[in-house]
């Protein structure tokens, strides 16, 4: 996750070295390999350098091809060898040994601005075209890496890290209410486009953005496909390819000599493990495979320990164990821990223990490897499905997986199954849960008109997906593409280390295959899966279910009696902005799974403004 950052003046200023400088230097602790400026009258790009690929070892930025389009990026392409063949076949020479942002320079000479619809992988950058004397971004499908903007006056200030932008003196720390009031509320920033500092906004996934001295353009460039045609395959034909498309998606996010996997004792990232190390093993380069899996060993009863020892034998991996049992609620707080630069509810995530799992990540391995998002891939109901067949005369196909069903569950299919398993209304989620909460300030809540906003968000998530048959896996990925600061909480910019998570499950032709797939059975409780990693896992790992974590950390640490300090804490003066402190309920021994979940946010949010005014 290299740093890049960039300043422009649209009113032809020159751009002032010192304080480029010192924005590319305070990204040095994400990229500890070079660090490199390049400046030109109006403009100038900063780059700290992180090498995560083979080809990044030659690699150098800021990077011209001509020495009139210049590139900064943190970018991994995948699919290089299609890419090249389409530059290849409109003329481009020069791209055997062409680096991840030659490639980007290559096919925005080629395509333009419509570039970004020829590029797979993780990528976020900017590119300033001297002859259009224009600024143009970028970021990836699903927002993996990040990219924020400041426009004051005349100067467009850049970097995909927050805190870098928020350090140029024009910018200021003023914050924006409606994104306080959304994590008070959700516990997320509702606008895909803003941050909780009204002077820097946030590149959306999915999206460009260009920038000239006459005005701005955006366009959403990729959107999760909702028409897919469902494949009619025989079933060996669709797993062989499932796991094809599985090897190309780990593949290309190896390019390495060794990675680590964040690994559970699960099905998604143990079939990433085997897949990743059996690709290195066939390189015939020396390698190492590392897993790193959280456990708890007191707080409850919780079985990760035992399968990912279970998987971690089998494929005879080293791994460490990091047990949670000791992270307490806001314990990063007590320790001068960084903060993230926007605010998190620290009764819901430890600061104290990320950071940690940070610096054992680090002293491995630069790149990690998840499983995710397999729960949302290949996790849908049948009943969509079934309905289908039913409406459209399929009865031969209906019995055959109604039977299928009944023998792979052990359930007897229940007489009024032509309500339960065929219903047209199935994939609808809950509306109960939690309620408006009362102690938001009355001037922020008329202000804003917060109960409106409530009803609204909550309105939206409760809608219809568009798409009929997958209802969980669209709902699931369009929130993540909608939420384009998901993955900050990963990234060096809020943890403050050099590593970088790749998620194979998230690969656009491996999430497109398995969306155009019959749920079921493929895509129910991960059956395709399952088959594809036969005599590659154990067994027990093969028939494990789906298994939630055992118990809410949070609730167990509010049973101690060193918890009772939360309904204690005094709010900053800047607080009393969003917040009626009177008015929150006590924590402490609370049973109720929401309500301490969301009563604790304020304390989330004193605490991280106590920091801002120290930073």
């Amino acid at each position: 996750m290299s740093g890049i950052c960039g300043i422009v003046n649209f009113d032809g200023a020159p751009v002032d070295r010192e304080v480029l400088q010192a924005l590319t230097s305070f990204m040095a602790f994400r990229g500890p390999d070079a660090q490199e400026v390049w400046l030109d009258g109006q403009v100038g790009f900063g780059h700290t350098m992180l090498r995560t690929t083979f080809e990044a070892e030659r690699e150098h930025q800021p990077l011209t091809l001509d020495g009139k389009v210049w590139i900064t990026a943190d970018a991994r392409i995948d699919d290089r060898a299609t890419l090249k063949g389409k530059l290849g076949a409109r003329g481009c020479v020069g791209l055997e040994s062409a680096t991840d942002p030659e490639l980007i320079l290559h096919a925005y000479d080629t395509w333009g601005e419509a570039c970004v619809d020829h590029l797979l992988g993780d990528f976020t950058f900017a590119i300033w075209d001297g002859l259009n004397q224009s600024l143009f971004f970028a970021r990836d499908h699903f927002g993996v890496k990040p990219l924020f903007y400041a426009r004051i006056g005349a100067t467009l200030i850049f970097s995909n890290t927050l805190d870098c932008v928020r350090s140029h003196p024009l910018v200021s720390s003023e914050l924006n209410e409606l994104a306080i009031a959304d994590f008070l509320l959700f516990e997320q920033n509702q606008d895909p486009s803003t941050t909780v500092f009204k002077d820097i906004q946030r590149l959306p996934s999915s999206h460009t953005m260009g920038f000239t001295q006459e005005g701005v353009r955006s366009r959403c460039y990729w959107t999760l496909p909702t028409d897919l045609e469902i494949l009619d395959l025989p079933g060996k034909e669709i797993i062989e390819r499932f796991k094809a498309l599985l090897e190309v998606a780990v593949s290309d996010r190896l390019r390495t000599h060794g990675v680590g996997i964040s690994m559970s004792g699960g099905l998604d990232s143990t079939a990433i493990a085997v897949v990743a190390r059996d690709l290195l093993a066939r390189n015939g380069r020396p390698f190492e495979v590392r897993a790193q899996t959280i456990v708890f060993d007191r707080l409850f009863v919780d079985q990760e320990r035992c399968f990912a020892a279970i998987a971690a034998k089998h494929l005879g991996l080293p791994i460490d164990f990091v047990s949670a049992d000791d992270f307490g609620l806001f314990q990063g707080r007590k320790e001068g821990l960084k903060q993230f630069p926007e605010p998190i509810n620290e009764s819901n995530f430890s600061l104290a223990l990320n950071m940690e799992l940070s610096r054992l990540r680090a002293a491995h391995h630069r790149v990690w490897l998840t499983g995710f998002d397999g729960d949302s891939l290949l996790s849908d109901s049948p009943r969509p499905w079934f309905a289908k067949l039913r409406a459209e005369g399929h009865y031969g196909r209906l019995v055959t997986g109604l039977i299928h069903y009944a023998i792979t569950e052990r359930k007897i299919v229940p007489t009024s199954f032509w309500h339960r398993i065929v219903s047209r209304d199935s994939g609808q989620v809950c509306t109960s849960g939690p309620t408006l909460p009362q102690w938001l300030a009355p001037d922020l809540a008329t202000r804003l008109d917060l109960p409106a906003r409530w009803a609204d968000v909550n309105g939206r998530r409760q809608a219809a997906t568009v798409n009929k048959l997958r209802p969980f896996a669209h709902r699931c990925f369009e929130r993540l593409i909608r939420f384009s600061d998901f993955f900050d909480m990963q990234d060096p910019g809020g943890t403050g280390v050099p590593t970088e998570f790749r998620h194979p499950l998230l690969d656009l032709r491996l999430l497109t295959f398995c969306l155009s797939l019959p749920p079921y059975p493929f895509c129910f409780k991960k059956n395709i899966l399952r088959k594809a990693m036969v005599g590659r896992l154990p067994p027990a790992i093969l028939k494990r279910p789906k298994t939630p974590l055992a118990g809410l950390p949070y609730l167990e640490h509010l049973k101690a009696p060193d918890s009772m300090w939360v309904d204690q804490f005094q709010p900053l003066p800047e607080l009393n902005r969003f917040v009626d402190r009177s008015l929150i309920p006590v924590c402490w021994g609370a049973s109720d799974i929401y309500q301490p979940w969301i009563n604790l946010r304020p304390l989330s949010l004193n605490l991280w403004l106590r920091e801002l005014d120290r930073a």
